[in-house]
């Protein structure tokens, strides 16, 4: 996972304590506050940040369900992730 994305998610993880928790991809997003409200805030932000869109068919539970599947489906619209997929 890119640092920008854990430094990014941080703030959402509401639930995580005062303590500083280290963010890996299973880290459950939903047992650390991450609800609806906060998916759409989090999206916005992860657009703006990485310059992508996300598509339709990845706004779903399973994709904001951990760290690990959010960042799968934030890294394969990357531009270097697409030039790599075409090759």
């Amino acid at each position: 996972m890119d640092p920008r994305f854990a430094e990014l998610l941080r703030p959402f993880l509401k639930l995580a304590g005062a303590g500083e928790i280290t963010i890996t991809p299973d880290t459950d997003l939903r047992r650390l506050g991450v609800d609806s409200m906060q998916a759409i805030e989090l999206l916005f932000s992860l657009e703006d940040t990485f310059g992508i869109a996300l598509p339709d068919e990845e706004m779903n539970d399973a994709t904001f369900a951990t760290a690990g599947s959010l960042w799968q489906a934030v890294s394969r619209q990357l531009p270097d992730r697409a030039a790599e997929a075409s090759a």
